[in-house]
């Protein structure tokens, strides 16, 4: 692999760099269409194979970008999301043989019928073609995304984070043995050898060659990446999550979701950032839920209500409410009921995942049906969302907006479908 210092920074060579991997990576996408179930299969298993082999590589390499983070000044989540060790490599490794084990998607019909005519045609779901991910920080998405493209029938340019570029070049290796090993070419999943970021904006104007853009990343990369891409976008907008407590939720339930939907790890997509709870069980409830938080070294800010209940808490501000902290800190909110939570959460959170503890079940289903989010959850934690936790094996992110894929985008969700007609030689009258 190019070190990123062995690229010049001029645009012109940047754009022209990036052409040459669009049209590699087109050419493969055509060439993947066609592979067997068991050979893309079989490149999954020695990716994950390469990824264990070379697991050494791999932390050396996450040392050093690990190190350089720290000398510029990175803490807290953000370096929580780039450090590897050993689970989270085999919890790679492991990712990509769950991602084997999935059914193919590729050529299943998704429905069929005949017409009077006696033409047949059936919906056929097939690859997308050539995706470009854009992802910052976490080094396990390349093997996630990677994999993923892969099983589902699509070539894969991925521009991951300079701060993780030394750790996802190694584990790009790993697939692309895998993908040798196969007998697929590597062009099927590719990275540009440079940190440069003038190949994002390549890659937003790649419209000959790149059929669908993911962005994975802060707010920044989100907004930069949906005004500039001329390309569709399935956007994953920050994880603004809720855990909301209703007035007949099991208290013991509600501490240990709470807890575990904020402090699991902060830093991911799906911790909870705000809490809300009803002022019928608030006086009771809301210290015992502070004790827990306080206890794991959390920051509670809330509003009045709030705090005239636990004087722990210190005071939310208006932005509190609209604010993804991916860190120790979490905002309460009173509320009087499940529709005050329903409309706090429509008006300020991302449309990622939101959950509702009760034991009341009409209150719960008005929460899942009116709450406008990808996933919605009743007496569960918002970590679990998460697409190795929904049985996807892995995803390449949470898709907030509405079309086409929303939620966990995993194999499934990267494909698309197209009509097949089969005649005996009917004419049009």
């Amino acid at each position: 692999m190019t070190a990123a210092h062995d690229i010049s920074a001029d645009a012109a060579d940047i754009r022209a760099l990036m052409q040459g991997i669009g049209v590699a990576a087109k050419a493969a996408a055509l060439e993947l269409a066609s592979a067997t179930p068991e050979s893309k299969n079989a490149a999954l298993h020695a990716a994950s194979a390469a990824i264990r082999a070379r697991k050494d590589e791999i932390l050396a390499a996450n040392a050093n970008d690990v190190a350089r983070a720290e000398d510029n000044g990175v803490k807290g989540s953000f370096l929580d999301r780039l450090i590897l060790n050993d689970d989270r490599i085999e919890g790679m490794a492991k990712g990509l043989e769950e991602v084997a084990a999935l059914a193919d998607p590729i050529g299943t019909i998704l429905a069929a019928w005949d017409r009077p005519n006696g033409l047949r045609i059936a919906r056929v779901r097939v690859p997308l073609g050539v995706i470009g991910v854009i992802y910052e920080s976490r080094p396990n998405v390349t093997a996630d995304a990677g994999g993923l493209c892969l099983k589902a029938g699509n070539a894969a340019i991925l521009r991951g984070g300079s701060e993780s570029f030394e750790s996802s070049n190694v584990i790009l290796s790993c697939l692309q043995d895998g993908l040798r090993a196969a007998g697929l070419p590597e062009a099927v999943i590719q990275a540009p050898p440079t940190t440069d970021r003038e190949a994002v904006g390549a890659m937003l104007t790649m419209v000959d060659f790149i059929d669908v853009i993911v962005p994975r990343g802060g707010k920044s990369l989100i907004e930069r990446v949906q005004t500039e891409s001329r390309i569709p976008v399935f956007a994953h907008l920050e994880g603004l999550c809720h855990t909301y407590v209703h007035g007949a939720a099991d208290p013991q339930m509600a501490r240990d979701i709470v807890l575990n939907a904020k402090m699991r790890r902060t830093g991911v997509c799906g911790a909870t950032e705000t809490v809300l709870i009803d002022r019928s069980v608030a006086p009771g409830l809301l210290g015992l839920i502070v004790d827990d938080l306080s206890a794991a070294g959390c920051e509670v800010r809330g509003d009045a209500a709030a705090r005239e209940i636990d004087d722990r808490i210190v005071p939310a501000s208006d932005a509190d409410w609209d604010t993804e902290y991916l860190d120790a800190i979490v905002s309460i909110r009173v509320v009087d009921d499940v529709e005050a939570a329903i409309d706090h959460v429509n008006n300020h959170g991302s449309n990622h995942t939101d959950a509702i503890v009760t034991s009341d079940a009409d209150a719960a289903e008005r929460f899942l049906a009116r709450v406008d989010s990808g996933i919605v959850l009743h007496n569960a934690s918002t970590q679990f969302a998460d697409g190795g936790e929904f049985g996807m094996g892995a995803e390449i992110g949470i898709s907030t907006g509405k079309m086409h894929a929303r939620g966990p985008v995993g194999a499934e969700q990267l494909t698309s479908y197209k009509y097949v007609v089969r005649g005996t030689g009917q004419t049009r009258p």
